[in-house]
């Protein structure tokens, strides 16, 4: 087995987007990916992030808030960044290879849990196609 791509998923408050990305993409590929999340200001997580994962069948275990300088000199293959908000303060933290913006409405302002739900089909599309693009057979013998 190759080794694990390393994604981190970073937003603001690392309460409901990256930790809604992190989840999915370890439920979606843990084979080819690790994924963690992390905010430039974490908060605690919303609880409707959880009970929207959950209710999809999305594990939420191991699942939460840290600062993004946890993870300060660790590689990544890809730094994922949710909200555009961060990115001037994602410039010095971790070294990634590549650097992506993934630009979603915060659901944690909004009553009730349609934006959380809104969200998460709206990361898995993201995350679906990122994995199509990544998995993708490359070379001479490639289809």
């Amino acid at each position: 087995m190759t080794d694990r791509l390393r994604v981190l998923f970073v937003c603001i408050g690392n309460d409901a987007r990256s930790q809604i990305a992190e989840a999915l993409l370890r439920h979606t590929d843990p084979e080819h990916f690790e994924a963690f999340s992390a905010g430039v200001r974490p908060a605690a997580i919303d609880p409707r992030t959880l009970a929207v994962l959950e209710h999809a069948g999305i594990s939420t275990e191991g699942l939460r808030s840290k600062p993004l300088e946890e993870f300060a000199g660790m590689p990544f293959d890809y730094l994922i960044d949710l909200c555009d908000k961060g990115s001037d303060e994602l410039a010095q933290l971790p070294h990634s290879s590549k650097t992506i913006a993934w630009s979603f409405t915060d659901p944690v302002k909004q009553e009730g849990e349609e934006g959380f739900r809104h969200l998460l089909q709206e990361v898995s599309d993201r995350i679906k196609l990122f994995l199509m693009v990544k998995n993708r057979p490359h070379g001479p013998d490639a289809q």
